[in-house]
């Protein structure tokens, strides 16, 4: 007889046939509302819109009252599957094959959501709907895109509504062989640039009536790329700036263009703030010699600065019940890339951690069922230790 999945397992399952991908909901939040209204949460779903990026559902689920009030956080969307004909299995089949579950959101993050949900779920059956305290799910469904309908303003909504946070977990993929091998405690900040070189268009074979921009953009590159920001410290890896893009959109080859245009990238740690990576950048460039265009350097709206956690009991607490469940204690990171935490820490203390990172993002990403259950039982470990210590 073919035993039935795990309620993690059974979640995840269900989640990934959801074709969730940015901005679309695609029935995630409406099966979470479903399993967490019937459970006695108080759920709200809102839309959030802007001017120029498309709508996006959220969710705001709550049960409890009074401190420590504690929330677990995540994203529904996810990004496109790619070339579904690569997969091995459906992208959103939600397979599972020998013991591996298949599909788009397996790690990032629709596994971390279905793990905190039934530990969640078994922590208020425990507690016959009475728990001392609140427990809340903060659920975006816009992390994966612009980032501007989401949890930014989930978290200005709920603020309005009286929630006041003590601590939060984000249950992104943080580690990057084995379960427990990361609990990521910071994050390195996000700055984009973009640097535009606007010359006079003209004949190639008649230069002296033209000017060529992209000399000057190459030359301005080049002392972006050349540029040590620092060497890191005890705290957090070096920053780096990486050139992601070069447009020019000249099709023809006889025509010296106007303007030439590159994006640039840095991910840098607490040595800076936005405010003088800014400037620093600005200044560097403003040094470059020889240029003969005008330039100019514009930034991104999107810009955070860098954080660390420091809050002791939240860092303890998860450290012991991922060392209880897995054998081994995790290294506190700040490694890696952006996450929502980068707005929730503006409102409480908070952490991530989340399954096995490997696959995220890829063709036939993927999650073995064991880690769920496991992964659950770490968050239902931590529920335990977090309350009983309030």
């Amino acid at each position: 007889m073919t035993q039935s999945p795990s309620p993690a397992v059974s979640l995840a399952r269900d989640l990934l046939r959801c074709p969730s991908v940015t901005p679309a909901e695609g029935g995630a939040l409406a099966l979470l509302e479903a399993r967490l209204e019937a459970a006695g949460f108080t759920v709200s779903r809102m839309v959030f819109r802007d001017d120029n990026t498309p709508d996006v559902e959220n969710l705001f689920a709550t049960i409890g009252s009074g401190a420590p009030h504690f929330a677990f956080a995540g994203h529904t969307d996810v990004v496109p599957a790619g070339d579904q004909d690569a997969w091995a299995h459906p992208p959103f089949s939600g397979e599972i094959v020998d013991g591996v579950l298949y599909g788009r959101g397996a790690v990032d993050m629709k596994g971390g959501i279905a793990a905190f949900a039934a530990a969640a779920l078994d922590f208020v059956a425990a507690h016959d709907g009475k728990l001392p305290g609140t427990l809340s799910f903060l659920i975006t469904g816009d992390e994966e895109g612009p980032a501007i309908n989401g949890t930014v303003k989930l978290l200005d909504w709920a603020k309005a509504q009286g929630h006041v946070f003590d601590a939060c977990i984000v249950g992104e993929p943080t580690n990057p062989d084995a379960l427990g091998d990361a609990i990521k405690v910071g994050r390195r900040g996000s700055l984009t640039g973009t640097v535009t070189v606007t010359g006079v268009q003209g004949h190639v074979a008649y230069p002296h009536l033209a000017k060529n921009p992209v000399p000057d953009l190459l030359a301005l590159l080049g002392a972006l790329q050349a540029l040590t920001l620092d060497e890191g410290n005890e705290r957090f890896q070096p920053s780096n700036l990486e050139i992601t893009t070069i447009d020019i959109g000249n099709t023809a080859t006889n025509v010296i263009p106007r303007q030439a245009q590159a994006r640039f990238n840095v991910r840098f740690n607490d040595i800076w703030s936005v405010a003088s990576l800014r400037a620093k950048l600005r200044q560097t460039l403003s040094d470059v010699p020889g240029l003969s265009c005008d330039w100019s350097l514009d930034f991104a709206p999107d810009s955070s600065d860098s954080f660390l956690t420091h809050d002791a009991a939240l860092i303890d607490a998860l450290s012991e019940a991922v060392e209880a469940e897995t054998g081994r204690r995790p290294e506190l990171s700040t490694g890696g890339g952006t996450s929502d935490a980068r707005f929730i820490k503006n409102y409480c203390p908070v952490v991530e951690f989340g399954l096995v990172g490997q696959t995220m993002h890829k063709i036939d990403e993927r999650v073995a069922t064991a880690d769920l259950d496991r992964l659950a039982a770490i968050y239902r470990r931590f529920l335990d230790s977090y309350f009983s210590a309030a």
